[in-house]
């Protein structure tokens, strides 16, 4: 590991009790600084109404940590947003969001158009299909940004069970995107969970970056915002354990090929390969090929968009 890698673990990585919530709270009060909470969801209807229930009881009505929660729909067919407004969140439709761009399918897409639809000098991101979730999550990756000027991105880090054993998750991260960062991107190799959902950072970090629109977002994102702002404006906090719906291993194959597709256009962009991925599923005569697509379009940094600019000046 690089002298800079060990040295940035040592003051860069935190554990919730290094910040108190009186002094996160405190912090917040000084600087004046605003918090939105974004969940993206698709078909999560199971889930998402007890997150924004939490999060709006603990961090909006005990105390006045978040100033909004937004849910942002990206297509669901079943009650993700009655569900989510009946527990207290902004309700938003993706393609209602810069209805000019049409939108494509992914997790990316719908966290860049958020940008539009929120108003903190802070982001915090989190996946609407956690399970046994604590407020934790976001007082946890909210804490260093509001009290440390110098950091301007936070990635939880915690545990990932997988069917009762400890530790097992997150199999994409570790057969994909850490074997990548630490080939190509070793400053980001003290990253304990690259690809989590749930990070926060500032709105003047997030307008200034390209979003790709599907699960290569995280991988993107902290790729990009090295070269931008520099390891030291990076952070993890452990917020303990993290249990959500696993995916099959097809999915996950399909997540991981986007994610190196991702990388690959910041590696060497001009010098591309095929973007696509066959798999296989037996069928009445055997084995049977499925080609998909894993080619990613990105979204340019909001800061660019006109909407965006008429917004501000607004």
């Amino acid at each position: 590991m690089l002298k800079e890698v060990e040295h940035w673990l040592s003051t860069r990585s935190w554990s919730l009790t290094d910040r108190p919530l009186h002094k996160i709270l405190a912090a917040k009060h000084r600087t004046g600084q605003s918090v939105s909470v974004v969940l993206p969801a698709l078909n999560e209807e199971a889930t998402v109404g007890e997150i924004v229930a939490i999060i709006r009881h603990d961090l909006m009505q005990q105390v006045p940590l978040v100033d909004e929660i937004v849910v942002v729909d990206s297509g669901s067919t079943d009650r993700t947003s009655e569900v989510a407004a009946a527990a207290g969140a902004r309700v938003v439709h993706r393609d209602d969001i810069l209805p000019r761009i049409p939108t494509v399918p992914g997790k990316g897409e719908v966290l860049w158009r958020s940008l539009l639809v929120t108003s903190g000098d802070i982001v915090c991101f989190i996946d609407a299909d956690l399970k046994e979730f604590s407020s934790d999550f976001v007082t946890g990756i909210v804490g260093p940004l509001l009290t440390d000027p110098g950091v301007d991105l936070v990635k939880a880090m915690y545990d990932r069970p997988l069917g009762g054993a400890a530790g097992q998750g997150g199999r994409v991260t570790e057969m994909m995107a850490r074997p990548l960062l630490n080939m190509h991107w070793p400053q980001l190799a003290g990253f304990v969970q690259p690809l989590g959902g749930e990070y926060a950072a500032r709105r003047s970090l997030l307008e200034q970056l390209p979003f790709p629109v599907g699960y290569g977002v995280e991988l993107g994102m902290l790729v990009d915002a090295l070269h931008l702002v520099g390891l030291d404006a990076l952070a993890q906090v452990d917020v303990g354990v993290r249990k959500h719906r696993h995916q099959d291993g097809q999915a996950l194959g399909r997540m991981a090929a986007q994610i190196y597709r991702t990388a690959q256009l910041r590696l060497a962009r001009g010098h591309l390969i095929r973007p696509s991925l066959t798999q296989f599923e037996r069928g009445p005569d055997g084995f049977e090929p499925r080609t998909y697509s894993v080619d990613t379009e990105e979204r340019p940094p909001m800061a660019d968009i006109t909407e965006y600019q008429s917004r501000k000046v607004a």
